[in-house]
């Protein structure tokens, strides 16, 4: 939303995109104030990462515009996208696996923000500590555990020095006290003055970290507002999961149930790529 001066940090008006037959985007149309913290939540294919892609600048709409800090975005490239202040995460964390993590962040932040030598490695230390990752900082990427390397995904994504960051699914395949120590990192992070948009299926970790809510299906967004209220609109409890949802953070039996599937299947693929 809005800040009291009535101008919005991102701006998305009548953004359209699709693949063909494929619609991603449907005339969508979203203010995010500066420092709001908004959760979007959708069944698989509903288009959410897509969105990021169109906001990042990694997709270009097929119609509509996008503005950020209110100026025109929608025609520059994720590289000049991010120096502006639009940061972001992805679903399957991708570090520089041989280098250590405190030289995984540092990367980011000299090639995102520019800061060289002492300054760079003073931002850099800073984002460890935010993120919880100080005693990892001279371990090799390649060795952390899925939690550390969800949260190396966020330090990564704050090396850029964002005005806004894009949580892709970062707390998927982590345990319920992994989720408790993502959303306090989340908070820490909208407490600095950024603004996050975050994208997940664990709704409880939604509901613990954001007052705002949308729910996005088949390109549109069927829903915006307080999670509760979100969670309970009709059209939302027929898409989202495919049965009633709650906003609480004791989880609903079907919920849980997918969840523990999905710890379970990380934790797996984990092991075997460590093999």
């Amino acid at each position: 939303m809005p800040d009291a001066a009535g101008t919005a940090l991102l701006e998305l008006a009548g953004v359209s995109k699709s693949f063909g037959r494929v619609v991603v985007a449907d005339n969508l149309s979203l203010d995010v104030g500066a420092g709001e913290l908004v959760g979007i939540v959708g069944p698989n294919g509903a288009g959410k990462s897509s969105l990021f892609g169109l906001i990042a600048g990694d997709l270009a709409p097929s119609s509509g515009e996008i503005a950020f800090a209110g100026a025109p975005v929608t025609r520059l490239d994720p590289a000049a996208r991010c120096r502006l202040g639009i940061g972001r995460t992805f679903q399957v964390p991708k570090p520089f696996g041989a280098m250590t993590v405190f030289e995984n962040v540092l990367v980011a932040v000299q090639q995102g923000s520019g800061l060289r030598r002492r300054p760079s490695y003073a931002t850099a230390s800073a984002i460890l500590d935010l993120t919880g990752l100080a005693d990892d900082a001279n371990s090799p990427a390649e060795r952390l555990g899925l939690l550390s390397r969800k949260r190396l995904e966020v330090a990564r994504a704050l090396a850029t020095g964002p005005k806004l960051l894009l949580l892709d699914e970062v707390a998927g395949g982590l345990t319920d006290p992994e989720v408790a120590q993502l959303v306090t990192i989340v908070r820490a992070v909208r407490a600095e003055g950024v603004a996050i948009i975050w994208i997940e299926h664990v709704v409880h970790a939604l509901a613990a970290a954001t007052r705002r809510l949308l729910c996005l299906y088949g390109g549109a967004f069927i829903g915006d507002g307080e999670p509760e209220y979100v969670l309970a609109l009709p059209a939302v409890r027929e898409v989202f999961l495919g049965t009633e949802v709650s906003a609480s953070l004791h989880r609903p039996d079907a919920e849980a149930r997918e969840t523990e599937a999905r710890e379970t299947e990380a934790r797996e693929t984990e092991a075997r790529e460590t093999q």
